[in-house]
């Protein structure tokens, strides 16, 4: 009897790629994919984060890397058992390139390769320092003038950007800088996190009181270190400050903290980056090879200019900015906005005793939050999915398998299922006055996420103060312009106010380096984030992957590492990979470098 066992058939197709990929056959290995594939690489065949789409771009991919990338030893990992079901066969592999080792994702349809999934997972010879490789630590035995790890560290710190320069200079000591530099580390990549505020951490202290994770802990583990079995689902924004102010240290992370970034160039001859910052109120220049702009996902804060700010005479405020509710009881505060923070703010308002009211301008994604980790997450990020033997690495790898292009065919029946489960709640909402979507094509929080950043809230609560009117809503109607008094609506409406929150979002990434470098360099680069979905606020051409993320960008040795934590846990590892690569001279071939289709 034939074995048609889930096991065999990747077994069989990885053979057939394995062959074709190793002799250079190129035909063969591209007939071996459906006619509708993708494959996805981060970083082993491409050096850059790429997701070829149907057998032409495979083909071209193939024949303009293959005989730099000499891929082989491909074989099924029997850890992971393949599976079967809904006639999709997929299994877990490994392999090697002549420069690394690499793990992947394999679906068959019908046979043929349906969706491919490459990932570098270290460099040959540049293995990190764990597991039989792990350092000894304290050094056994005797010898005069021996140093202790504390001198050792000493001297490291006080050196480094002084009398030796690091390799890398990642601007941000957030949690995507952090995580960053956590993987050069153990990389043996010099590197300076440079960041303005006083401590790791500070980036969660300083916003509101009220603001805490929205995602659960499964989903918000750093590298390395593990949130603790007893840790919260929803860590309070403090919480995690402390935490990154922890792991900081204990991953001896080089944090230059209280430093300010004042001007970055760089020199084409050279190559390397000239940063000048201020330090100990004292002006210092490095010169890195490598400059990574952390500074946050969202970028620079979106102040809208509405007539009449000069005259009004409450405050005004970012939402970035908002302290939280302890100086507002018994005053009128409207709140211009309708996502996450402008929620988050208007509850904490209300629960101190403002008269808050809301400005929604344009429709919002609602998704409850238990809904949303029950239905959207918990097969992958939640107690049953470690329950069930999931891993966090593997988590990460399933969804990073499933390509763009159709993950929201995933997405929009586990939104259909919210929509159904919650009715009343959304039919309450709608009755206050809310106005709702579901994105573009109904595909919910995840994909607004990934095309634009914003245009959601995960409801913690907020939303019942507003169907039972605690915080008033006015919505369909944009600002006109302010008096001294008050925030005047287009449809003529009179919002008497104390304060305004600009709960307005966030421009793109490539304004820091507007900033810090250069327009042209921010030019040249382009807009950050987004997928070129051609839905609000993605504008095309589809480019398959984030916009300038995590990847090499038109401007040389300048990159740009943010998201939430999930993703600066996952795409540091590909971002460090590719930085130490260039630090040891390693030949670094990139296909299919993103071009630049729009300004920011």
């Amino acid at each position: 009897m034939l074995d048609d066992s889930p096991g065999t058939k990747i077994d069989n197709a990885l053979a057939k790629l394995g062959k074709a990929l190793e002799t250079g056959d190129i035909d063969a290995a591209v007939n071996l994919f459906q006619a509708d594939c993708y494959w996805r690489d981060l970083v082993t065949f491409t050096w850059n984060l790429k997701t070829m789409e149907g057998r032409d771009q495979i083909r071209d991919m193939l024949t303009r890397q293959l005989g730099a990338i000499k891929p082989r030893h491909f074989h099924q990992d029997t850890g992971e058992p393949a599976s079967d079901g809904d006639g999709i066969t997929q299994g877990w592999f490994g392999f090697e390139t002549d420069v690394g080792h690499g793990y992947g994702h394999i679906r068959l349809k019908d046979g043929l390769v349906w969706t491919l999934l490459t990932t570098m997972t270290e460099l040959k010879g540049h293995e990190e320092p764990k597991g039989i490789r792990r350092p000894l630590g304290a050094e056994h035995g005797h010898g005069k003038a021996r140093r202790t790890w504390k001198e050792k560290r000493e001297q490291e710190t006080s050196e480094l950007g002084y009398g030796t320069q690091p390799n890398v200079v990642i601007i941000g000591g957030g949690q995507g800088g952090i995580a960053l530099g956590a993987r050069l580390r153990q990389l043996g990549v010099p590197t300076i996190i440079i960041e303005k505020n006083e401590r790791p951490g500070d980036s969660w202290r300083k916003r509101y009181k009220s603001l805490c994770l929205h995602d659960p802990v499964w989903y918000d583990h750093l590298p390395y270190i593990p949130f603790p079995e007893n840790w919260p689902v929803f860590a309070p924004k403090d919480k995690i400050g402390d935490w990154l102010e922890m792991y900081t240290k204990v991953m001896e992370l080089n944090y230059w903290s209280s430093t300010a970034c004042k001007s970055a160039s760089y020199d084409e001859t050279k190559k390397e980056w000239t940063v000048v910052v201020e330090r100990d109120g004292k002006e210092v220049v490095l010169r890195p090879q490598q400059l990574v702009l952390a500074t946050g996902m969202s970028g620079k804060a979106n102040i809208p200019k509405f007539p009449g700010q000069d005259v009004f005479k409450g405050e005004q405020q970012h939402s970035s900015q908002h302290p939280g509710p302890d100086a507002y009881k018994g005053k009128k505060v409207v709140v211009i906005g309708s996502n996450n923070s402008a929620h988050d703010i208007c509850a904490a308002l209300w629960e101190g005793g403002a008269d808050v009211t809301m400005v929604q301008r344009s429709s919002t994604h609602i998704v409850r939050s238990d809904t949303l980790m029950d239905v959207g997450l918990g097969d992958l990020y939640s107690e049953r999915a470690v329950a069930a033997g999931m891993t966090t690495r593997k988590a990460d790898l399933i969804f990073a398998s499933l390509p763009y292009r159709i993950m929201h065919e995933f997405q929009i029946p586990l939104y259909e299922k919210m929509r159904d489960r919650d009715a009343a709640f959304y039919d309450a909402l709608e009755k206050a006055g809310f106005m709702l979507d579901w994105g573009a094509d109904g595909s919910g929080l995840f994909m607004k996420y990934l095309r634009r950043g914003s245009g959601y809230y995960i409801d913690v609560g907020a939303c019942d103060l507003i169907i039972d009117g605690s915080i008033k809503l006015k919505s369909g109607s944009d600002v006109d312009h302010l008096t001294e008094d008050a925030v005047i609506l287009k449809d003529g409406t009179a919002l008497p106010a104390d304060l305004v929150v600009y709960a307005t979002g966030y421009g793109s990434m490539n304004g820091w380096a507007a900033d810090l470098i250069s327009r042209e360099v921010a030019d040249k680069v382009g807009k950050c984030w987004g997928l070129g979905s051609d839905t609000p606020k993605d504008p095309g051409p589809w480019e398959g992957e984030q916009r300038n993320m995590w990847k090499p960008t038109q401007q040389e040795a300048l990159w740009f590492h943010g998201g939430n934590l999930h993703q600066s846990r996952h795409y540091s590892q590909y971002l460090a990979l590719q930085l130490k690569a260039r630090k040891e001279g390693i030949a670094t071939p990139v296909y299919g470098l993103q071009e630049r289709h729009h300004l920011g």
